[in-house]
């Protein structure tokens, strides 16, 4: 048995005071990964970011962390202000996230 609907309504979000909770991933090289970092800590909102470090053939370290919605054209002009590509910006309703990441059978990213 599982608490976990067979699929989510389409809409599906979790809300708070702030607005619709997302999650926001940001994939640099591992070499602008302490100045991404950097970026964040400048932003008016606490961020506890996770790191993921994804060995290709081009090396990419992702750095996902929750924000409310309205929060992410916030995220967006602070990664413009310091040079950082704002295309490797995504945005995921956090419900979303969640039922993605059960489908691949784990809490953590590949």
């Amino acid at each position: 048995m599982s608490v976990w609907p067979d699929s989510l309504s389409h809409g599906a979000s979790l809300s708070g005071s702030e607005g619709d909770l997302v999650s926001i991933s940001i994939g640099v090289a591992p070499e602008d990964l302490e100045g991404l970092l950097d970026t964040l800590a400048g932003l008016d909102f606490p961020i506890n970011p996770q790191i993921y470090h994804q060995a290709e053939s081009r090396p990419v370290t992702l750095v996902e962390f929750p924000a409310y919605a309205p929060r992410v054209g916030e995220v967006r002009r602070a990664l413009e202000a310091t040079g950082l590509d704002t295309r490797s910006l995504h945005v995921t309703g956090m419900l979303e996230e969640i039922h993605s990441r059960r489908h691949m059978g784990t809490a953590q990213h590949p």
